[in-house]
């Protein structure tokens, strides 16, 4: 995956935004949006994260909204990619951010949340318990994670997927697999949200997606969960 991202890491931004073309968005509006729901629905929990953990973070677009939506103290990113850490720290200087080698996450916590937005789909199968632990291993007692994926279930999903060129080979994960997959890791699920269901065409329907994010038919979802004590 490093070597992968390493190859991608200057060219990103213009690569995914290729294919999210097709949505009449950036990947600026996804990114802002995603931590946008994850501060609301924090909020409802009576939770202020103040160090926030920001793991597969690539070249750190989404870690500015982090310290910016959630009001996080410190927000540290760790990816496998030298060439895109290289890239988020000469782009992102606010002195809020850091950006570490993801060897780094068992010293970098603890942290009151982890996020992560569309990296299990890039993690080989029979590794996906291993991470999901070393994620759990570096939240506080009572801490979140924030696992947004890709909706398989999604068609329009799909075909972005298919536009871009590190997305055509994922191997998704369906929403009830990646519960399983976080309760078996040590979690417990609060929630799982579906967004994204209107492109830009149609954004004037956007308002309605707030009574339907339990309908399984938006592009990306959400499965909010909290450190189960073991």
């Amino acid at each position: 995956m490093a070597s992968q991202f390493d190859a991608y890491a200057a060219g990103y931004d213009a690569a995914l935004n290729r294919g999210l073309s097709l949505s009449g968005e950036s990947k600026g509006y996804f990114a802002a949006e995603r931590v946008r729901w994850v501060a609301r629905c924090l909020a409802n929990l009576g939770a202020r994260p103040a160090r926030v953990l920001d793991f597969g973070c690539g070249t750190g677009g989404t870690s500015p909204e982090l310290v910016h939506q959630l009001g996080a103290d410190r927000v540290v990113g760790v990816d496998p990619s030298h060439e895109s850490l290289d890239e988020a720290r000469r782009t992102h200087t606010d002195p809020r951010l850091e950006f570490r080698q993801i060897e780094e996450l068992r010293s970098s916590g603890p942290f009151d949340l982890a996020y992560c937005n569309g990296v299990f789909h890039h993690i080989d199968p029979g590794e996906r318990l291993t991470v999901l632990a070393a994620i759990r291993r570096s939240l506080t007692g009572t801490g979140h994670f924030a696992f947004w994926e890709n909706n398989p279930w999604n068609p329009a999903t799909r075909l972005v997927m298919s536009r871009i060129p590190f997305d055509r080979d994922a191997k998704l994960i369906s929403p009830p697999r990646a519960r399983d997959l976080l309760v078996q890791a040590g979690f417990r699920v609060v929630r799982t949200d579906f967004l994204f269901l209107f492109p830009r065409l149609l954004a004037a329907l956007r308002p309605l997606e707030l009574k339907l994010t339990r309908l399984p038919a938006g592009a990306q979802y959400l499965v909010l969960c909290q450190k189960r004590e073991c």
